[in-house]
């Protein structure tokens, strides 16, 4: 298969570049089989208009493997690198992989406003001096961690953010990140990958650059994510061979489910307030005033509150029957409190 039938149209579809301006899109590139991909397709593609930026967690032994094998490949490749190291130690009761996740997001979203700020660099492909202008970051997120998404917030009993997995794109501080392979399938990646002559190596094996580098921690399935992709997954395979068609059905109708109850929020936000007065949610249902706080909070202050947190929350709000009634609670890393009427959040 020389081509990839859906991953095609869809990086064509995805961005829009604009020479004259010099608009360039940043590819995460971790070194792995999907980012290889993608750089690879993309570097094609768009040929000078290409930066890869490479996450260095510092969380295993062979981190220091994955930077060289990323600037071995970009340099044969004629792509700039940029190489970031982060630390992604987790809070306490926060997850290994969220630790990863957050700083990932946030050092890709650092160095994208570095870069844009910088002053005009030699493109490797073009002699000109060039202003740097990155209005896009591509995620080599695929089919199959969409599935793996989906379980792993149907297993923690998530709400409809969760159950509506990974969007195709976002914006984040004035960037917008998207996944251009989100319908393509892991075993179609690397079929491309094969028919382009790439192979995997192992960390510290010989030709860093060649190829792309196996991760190790994918195998280990003490971390809940690679225990749904190597034992979960193929069962549910083997029982509903369409599962991932359906799977992604069902997400896209949370999705649409939840942009609704958005709306509705930002309605009863402009009625309540933001910060929201008490009065204003105390004249709500239960359910929107619950829509109206998690809204709040995510929207305002990136905090996202458990169920409990939030039904303590309600709980209180209730009780806030005249002006001498406190309200204290944590909620995600901070505290809600009462600042007179009206709620307030302290990180």
């Amino acid at each position: 298969m020389a081509d990839l039938p859906t991953l095609k149209p869809t990086t064509n579809s995805l961005l829009r570049l604009d020479v004259a301006s010099q608009t360039t899109v940043a590819v995460a590139y971790s070194g792995g089989a999907d980012s290889t991909a993608l750089l690879l397709m993309l570097a094609r593609q768009y040929p000078g208009l290409v930066q890869a930026i490479h996450i260095h967690h510092a969380l295993q032994a062979a981190a220091d493997d994955f930077a060289a094998h990323c600037a071995a490949f970009c340099a044969a490749l004629g792509v700039p690198l940029h190489v970031v190291h982060v630390n992604a130690t987790p809070a306490s009761g926060q997850s290994p992989e969220d630790a990863a996740r957050k700083a990932r997001y946030t050092a890709l979203s650092d160095k994208v406003r570095e870069l844009n700020q910088a002053p005009g660099q030699k493109n490797p492909r073009r002699a000109a001096i060039k202003k740097v202008v990155i209005t896009k970051v591509a995620i080599a997120q695929h089919a199959d961690d969409q599935i793996e998404t989906l379980l792993l917030a149907l297993s923690r009993g998530a709400g409809l953010p969760g159950l509506s997995a990974m969007p195709l794109s976002w914006r984040r501080e004035g960037i917008e990140f998207t996944r251009p392979l989100l319908g393509v399938t892991s075993h179609d990646i690397r079929a491309w990958l094969a028919d382009q002559g790439l192979t995997a190596r192992h960390p510290g094996g010989a030709n860093p650059g060649q190829g792309w580098v196996e991760d190790p921690t994918n195998l280990d399935t003490q971390f809940t994510r690679n225990r749904i992709r190597h034992e979960l997954i193929p069962a549910i395979g083997k029982a509903f061979p369409q599962f991932r068609q359906t799977f992604a059905r069902s997400a896209a109708h949370a999705a649409e489910a939840q942009s609704i109850l958005v709306q509705v929020a930002i309605e009863d936000m402009a009625l309540a307030g933001n910060p929201p007065r008490i009065a204003g949610l105390q004249a709500l249902s239960p359910a929107r005033q619950g829509n109206l706080l998690r809204h709040w909070l995510k929207s305002s202050h990136q905090a996202s509150p458990s169920t409990a947190q939030l039904t303590e929350l309600q709980s209180q709000i209730a009780n806030c029957t005249d002006r001498g009634k406190q309200l204290h609670i944590k909620v995600a890393g901070g505290h809600v409190e009462r600042r007179g009427n009206v709620l307030a959040y302290l990180p």
